[in-house]
């Protein structure tokens, strides 16, 4: 006979908790890949600002900047024509918005901790 999905989750909780316990570590979240906190540089924190942030936050905050200073191409939207700030994260005037997470990986550091 199946379990219900209430009995199956209490039983994965207390395992959870069992688990905890005997490690002495807290349980994992998913805070890996996209959603690891990131250190933007210091030409990057012009941008986005100096806290640790989400890889997924950093991009945002870089595109509400580029659309607030209307800075993309306006034949070619995919092109992003760098200010002075975006000039020193792309390293040159134009860059493809496939080419900016390139770019911005270079300015982005895993946090020190």
């Amino acid at each position: 006979m199946a379990k219900s999905a209430e009995k199956r989750g209490k039983e994965e909780t207390k395992a959870a908790e069992k688990k905890v316990k005997a490690t002495g570590k807290p349980a994992g979240g998913a805070r890996g890949g996209i959603t690891a906190p990131v250190t933007p540089s210091a030409d990057l924190a012009e941008i986005v600002g100096k806290k640790d942030l989400p890889r997924s936050e950093v991009v945002s905050k870089v595109w509400e900047y580029i659309k607030k200073h209307d800075l993309q191409d306006a034949k070619d939207r995919r092109q992003i024509n760098a200010d002075d700030k975006l000039e020193k994260i792309f390293g040159k005037k134009s860059a493809s918005m496939f080419e900016m997470n390139k770019f911005l990986s270079a300015h982005l550091s895993t946090p020190k901790g």
